[in-house]
């Protein structure tokens, strides 16, 4: 194994997994937050609106992240939405993801008790209150291990951003190893960036997770 290959292709594959990180980050956190107001939408809005949403629901989630990629890529310019790759990568794992995320919020929408809801009407609470104070804190101490879950599987989905240049890892260890022909060792970096990140984001996951759920374990 020629590892001396890692001092002139190493500031690549650094731009790359910073590249990848981003698109991953950014991609998260908009999907997520789509997710979140897909959800809303499927519990608040009227029956029309609500069968809309599922139909985006199914057709994202019935078709493969390629295809969907390849259609905002190349078939955006057709309806005058002409991205660069960068933009195109997020926009796609954005709404790719808003789905999975939508189903996840959905879940943890169900599991808050009803009779709490209830009180908090007979009270008075107006439903942007009952929202934010009510529905929104519980539901995501439910749903946090499964948001974490999703958020690791986006990860290993950048990679086929390079499918349509996005400079992210994948990208540049393809290039590196058709400079070199040194499969293994570029295969392996990209093994090796992939665990870390996945590593990292269940670790700040599980600490997250007990944080939030640290009042269920408290004993009176």
């Amino acid at each position: 194994m020629e590892w001396q290959i890692f001092e002139q292709y190493g500031p690549m594959l650094l731009r790359g997994f910073g590249v990848t990180v981003l698109c991953w980050l950014l991609g998260t956190v908009f999907s997520m937050a789509l997710g979140l107001v897909i959800a809303l939408i499927q519990r608040y809005a009227p029956a029309p609106l609500r069968w809309l949403i599922q139909i985006y629901i199914e057709i994202i989630r019935g078709t493969p992240f390629l295809v969907q990629l390849f259609v905002l890529y190349y078939g955006g310019p057709l309806i005058g939405l002409r991205l660069d790759a960068l933009p195109a990568g997020i926009l796609g794992l954005t709404v790719y993801g808003s789905p999975y995320f939508a189903e996840i919020f959905r879940s943890g929408f169900r599991a808050v008790p009803l009779g709490q809801i209830e009180a908090a009407r007979a009270i008075g609470m107006s439903e942007p209150t009952i929202i934010r104070r009510i529905l929104l804190p519980l539901g995501l101490v439910s749903a946090l291990p499964a948001l974490i879950n999703f958020s690791i599987i986006l990860t290993k989905e950048t990679v086929i951003l390079s499918i349509i240049t996005v400079p992210e890892l994948m990208y540049q260890v393809n290039r590196m190893s058709t400079e070199t022909f040194r499969y293994l060792e570029a295969n392996l970096v990209l093994a090796l960036f992939f665990w870390l990140l996945v590593e990292t984001i269940s670790r700040v996951g599980r600490r997250l997770e007990s944080r939030v759920t640290r009042h269920l374990l408290e004993r009176p």
